[in-house]
Parts: C-alpha cells; sequence; structure tokens
C-alpha cells in the first residue's frame, strides 16, 4: 500500500490556487453524500448549493480539474468523487501520528471519519508515561520517547498535534526534524515551521470569538431596527420631555 512518504498529492504541480484546494473537500463531500444515495448527475447549480458556493465558482474551480460537465445533462457524481480525491491524494493511504492523547486527542482518535477519506492512524503518542499501552480507540498509546521511531517505521508526513499550548512547538520541532512535511495543530499557539512544511491551524476559541463578533453585530442591528420602528410623533414627544440639557427632568410638570 503506498504510503505518504513516497507520494504527493498532484494539486500543487497542477498549478490549482489555494482558495480552489481549500473548496475541494466541500465538493467532494456534498459528492459522497449524492453517492451514497445513488444520485448518477448533479448540476453545477445543485452542487454549488449543496457545497455552499456559487455556481460560477463551482464551474470555474472544475475548470482546473479538467472536468466541465455535459450540457443538460451536469456532472458525473462517481467521476467527480475519483477525480476529486486524487487531487487530493486520497486514492492513497496516508499514515497519521496524533501527538497529545488529552480529551481533544482522544476524540479525534476516536472519529470514524478518518479511514473512509484516505487517512490512517498509524500511532496515538503522548508525553504522560501513565498513558503508555494504553488503549483508545483500540490503538495502544506510545510514549513520545518512540516519536522519531513510530515516523520512520510508518513512513508518516502527516502529524496532528493535540497538546496543550507550551508543548506545542517543541511537539512540531521533533515531527519535522524526523520527517513530517504536513501539520495540523489544535494547540492554541502559532508553530514556527521552516520552508516547505505545510501547517494547517483549527482554533475553536477564535471561531467562536468570530460568531461572537456576529451575534453582537445582529444585535445591534436589531436594536437598531427596532428604534426605527418607533411612530416619529412618538421620538418627538419624548424629545419634548426632556431637560434644556437633553435629562429628563427630576421633576415633571403637572
Amino acid at each position: 500500500m503506498a504510503t505518504g512518504r513516497t507520494h504527493r498529492p498532484a494539486t500543487r504541480s497542477r498549478g490549482i490556487p489555494e482558495a480552489t484546494v481549500a473548496r475541494l473537500p466541500l465538493y467532494l463531500r456534498a459528492l459522497t453524500a449524492l453517492s451514497e444515495r445513488s444520485v448518477p448527475t448533479v448540476s453545477s447549480e445543485e452542487l454549488a448549493a449543496a457545497a455552499g458556493v456559487n455556481s460560477a465558482k463551482l464551474r470555474k474551480d472544475f475548470s482546473y480539474l479538467g472536468s466541465y460537465g455535459t450540457r443538460g445533462v451536469g456532472y458525473d457524481v462517481e467521476y467527480l468523487v475519483y477525480q476529486i480525491s486524487r487531487e487530493l491524494g486520497l486514492t492513497q493511504d496516508w499514515p497519521v501520528v496524533i501527538v497529545g492523547i488529552g480529551n481533544l486527542g482522544a476524540a479525534l482518535a476516536n472519529y470514524g471519519g478518518f479511514a473512509s477519506r484516505g487517512f490512517r492512524v498509524a500511532a496515538l503518542i503522548d508525553a504522560d508515561p501513565a498513558m503508555a499501552g494504553r488503549p483508545v480507540a483500540g490503538i495502544p498509546v506510545q510514549h513520545t520517547d518512540e516519536l522519531e521511531a513510530i515516523i520512520r517505521d510508518n513512513g508518516v508526513s502527516i502529524g496532528v498535534i493535540a497538546t496543550p499550548a507550551g508543548a506545542a512547538q517543541q511537539v512540531c520541532d521533533r515531527l519535522v526534524a524526523a520527517g513530517v512535511t504536513s501539520i495540523l495543530n489544535f494547540a492554541p499557539t502559532v508553530l514556527s515551521v521552516p520552508d516547505g512544511v505545510d501547517v494547517r491551524k483549527v482554533d475553536l476559541s477564535i471561531e467562536l470569538q468570530i460568531l461572537a463578533f456576529h451575534e453582537q453585530r445582529k444585535a445591534g442591528e436589531e436594536a437598531a431596527a427596532g428604534t426605527a420602528a418607533v411612530p416619529a410623533a412618538t421620538r418627538e414627544q419624548s424629545a419634548t420631555d426632556q431637560g434644556p440639557d437633553g435629562d429628563v427632568p427630576a421633576v415633571m410638570p403637572a
């Protein structure tokens, strides 16, 4: 079985823009759902809606893959699943190590979607000696002392960091020194890596803060809309009830 050490995805060499690459997993997820329902073809409009993009952007993205669909018929679902999977490098086995088997790391280890998407959890690694040998998701946890040997023996090129922030950079350095060239970072810190190493960061607190911003803005818009809905006569009466400096008088006139 091929491993991540000897094969790389075709997207870089084919000149596909990074923005398009970022949307390919969205298309693949939507197409996989259609495939599971035995839907043979899909229009660009239907697929774009399922993926949350506009149809013009979808057609442009697919043009980089050399896939243009058939007028009046649409896109062949199974062929697109294969084509996008090939571009993303998912038609081969990618062994992955997860470092840091706390609550988050254990949840990731138990995630059932890795295998179906071309990834195999090759090892679970933790610095706590008490964790060594303990099975998580059916895989025995190994100590960080074995990190380099695990990466070498399994041909690992993708590492997942789920450690506390203070340990993340040291773990990252060891992964890179051992030959890992792609890292998915769940630790709440920014990692420093050399050229040629790709890092994707997943920060749940940042995502929640962005949602809080949007909630606050929506609340402000609703409040503004409520003020605008008050009849003008009422607002004018309210203004006449105020004192010379705009304050409500302490004693209202009889």
